[in-house]
């Protein structure tokens, strides 16, 4: 049986918002103690008479409430959940950046951390410097170190700029080499959080990968992300926060489920959906699947055609201009399925006065059961005018005899096929 690597105990973290402290030196003190002995802070039991000698009144915010879950040595767990949730803050306690309120914690290893770009970096000093900054920190010798030196070096892809001062870095060649001496530097647990979304695809992947020849090594990884392909094909083990509670704990691709099902409950629109810069002109005001009578449709047939009704207001300056529509299907989970575009020749798109009106027409939507995501795109002449991501849902409905089971593991395509054996 693996050994326990993290146990936490009703862990919660509360947080005052609006001031400063506890109003009086005793009582910070008071705080501090508590924190340093694990015990519970006496002070988050404030009267409101208190508070009024306090200097008026104050807003309890609680991160985190009675969280308590094991994670065992080896396994690679990902933390998901809204902005807000309390994931963050749970790394921070985990690698004791911050204290809780209440709650225990054990863990048991050297702890290596990358919640945020450069974490543990002197700006002043150089990358070679840094890097035996953050080894000596994690209690390596100067001849481990120097032994993985190369390999970080290799793996940050930054040889002709280790010995500049890092504060000269870009973001991506920051993370590059605090990724690589957080992985590189033998922790035997690793505590990443949103990090990784700052490098390019290329680095990712390769970040992905290094993650995983981690774990097989036998080390703990904690894994914060919003990319649910990401945590799905790295995590074998799941854990979801909900208001700083922690409400799933189990096998990644139940948890993921749990997640997508509640952050997608209410009906996406143009209205509500995150809108992506845009020069103007041109504003997307609905994205809807719509059947042949014009009403509104959440669910298609796999193999039967589809309508997808983009509508838009056109400004002055851009009335009976020629534009490009771009169209963008991802899964629940993010990953993108197929772009397409609508003509630049002679069939170009052509605005008119004060409203467009664009349908585009799929012959069918060869995806198994299951939920997809729809973002929606304006585009003169390469400049995107307007973009709404995930601004429109629909369900796939298979019909027939057959029934292929929705298994993530085969993809999110349903190509009809069929098989003879000759004997």
């Amino acid at each position: 049986m693996s050994e326990v690597a993290i146990q936490v105990e009703n862990v919660s973290k509360q947080y005052q918002l609006g001031t400063i402290g506890s109003g009086t030196l005793y009582r910070d003190l008071q705080s501090w103690w508590a924190r340093f002995r694990a015990q519970e802070d006496p002070n988050t039991k404030v009267g409101q008479s208190d508070v009024a000698k306090l200097g008026g009144e104050k807003q309890q915010f609680w991160a985190l409430r009675d969280v308590s879950f094991d994670i065992k040595q080896g396994e690679i767990v990902g933390i998901i959940g809204r902005n807000g949730a309390g994931k963050s803050t749970l790394l921070k306690i985990l690698s004791k950046i911050t204290g809780p309120t209440s709650g225990k914690i054990k863990i048991q290893g050297r702890v290596a951390s990358l919640l945020e770009v450069g974490t543990g970096f002197h700006p002043e000093l150089t990358g070679r410097e840094n890097v035996y900054l953050n080894g000596t920190i994690l209690g390596m010798r100067k001849y481990e170190i120097d032994h993985k030196f190369d390999e970080i070096v290799e793996f940050a892809e930054i040889a002709q700029f280790i010995d500049t001062p890092v504060k000269r870095y870009s973001s991506g060649m920051y993370v590059r080499l605090a990724f690589a001496v957080a992985a590189h530097l033998d922790p035997e647990i690793l505590v990443i959080d949103e990090v990784l979304a700052v490098g390019d695809a290329q680095f990712q992947k390769k970040c992905l990968g290094k993650l995983s020849e981690v774990s097989k090594g036998g080390k703990t990884v904690l894994f914060v992300s919003h990319n649910m392909q990401a945590v799905q094909n790295l995590c074998t083990k799941g854990m979801l926060l909900e208001s700083g509670r922690l409400s799933m704990v189990g096998n990644v691709r139940d948890v993921v489920t749990r997640y997508n099902s509640y952050i997608y409950q209410d009906e996406l629109s143009v209205e509500n959906c995150s809108r992506t810069g845009g020069s103007g002109g041109i504003k997307l005001r609905n994205v809807v699947f719509v059947d042949q009578l014009s009403n509104k449709i959440n669910e298609i047939f796999s193999d039967s055609p589809a309508r997808l009704r983009i509508e838009a207001d056109v400004g002055e300056n851009y009335r009976n201009k020629m534009i490009t529509i771009g169209v963008g299907v991802d899964t629940i989970e993010g990953t993108r399925l197929f772009t397409c575009l609508s003509p630049t020749n002679e069939l170009a798109i052509r605005t008119c006065d004060g409203a467009l009106q664009v349908t585009c027409y799929f012959n069918n939507l060869p995806f198994v059961p299951g939920k997809y995501l729809v973002s929606a795109a304006i585009i003169d002449s390469g400049d995107t005018l307007d973009m709404a991501e995930h601004c429109c849902s629909f369900q796939i409905i298979r019909q027939g005899d057959f029934y292929q089971p929705n298994d993530p593991t085969h993809g999110s395509l349903d190509i009809p096929c069929r098989f003879t054996a000759d004997c």
